[in-house]
């Protein structure tokens, strides 16, 4: 793993640096082979409190957490604990998927709930300043794990690529808590 360690209000010294790195090398115990990544620290300081924000982009998964605390240290442990639920969450599905295979061949239609997208207008869309463009790889996978995906980065909406006819789609959680799929043509 390399490490990019960035301090914000905040000078990272040898002792931070070496307890993050302690501590994120840990998770390599979960994978059959070393983490090849690079992993993205940001810590901050604040008046009473430090926020430490984590991201390891994996070739299957991308591992992203934050966490707030008035001590560092414990802000470090809290966030790791949190990476390693989300791992441990991670292969459970993975493992359990083959076993599930079977079952959901014989009725797809208890899988997801599929919709049409909804037409919405806002009120007053401002289109004309775009503060942010982010690009990234559409990994071919399938709606269930881009859901788990999609629920570990604690967003409110993922864009994959459906692994058996190669289009691009977008799942999301509905208000009534289940999930949506938007298809595209």
């Amino acid at each position: 793993m390399r490490f990019n360690i960035r301090g914000e209000n905040l000078q990272v010294t040898d002792a931070i640096r070496k307890y993050i790195i302690k501590k994120v090398e840990k998770l390599d115990k979960y994978f059959d082979d070393s983490i090849h990544a690079e992993v993205q620290v940001k810590l901050k300081v604040y008046e009473r409190n430090t926020k430490v924000e984590i991201t390891i982009p994996l070739k299957t998964l991308l591992l992203r957490a934050e966490e707030q605390h008035e001590n560092m240290y414990a802000t470090i442990d809290l966030i790791i604990d949190k990476l390693e639920r989300q791992v441990r969450k991670y292969k459970t599905k993975v493992n359990r998927k083959p076993r599930q295979e079977k079952a959901v061949r014989k009725n797809t239609a208890n899988a997801i709930m599929i919709m049409e997208p909804e037409a919405e207008t806002l009120a007053e869309e401002n289109t004309d300043h775009i503060v942010r463009t982010k690009r990234f790889y559409l990994k071919p996978m399938d709606a269930e794990e881009a859901i788990l995906q999609m629920n570990m980065l604690g967003h409110q909406f993922f864009v994959y690529t459906e692994a058996e006819t190669s289009l691009t789609n977008i799942v999301y959680q509905r208000n009534d808590g289940k999930y949506a799929v938007i298809e595209t043509e």
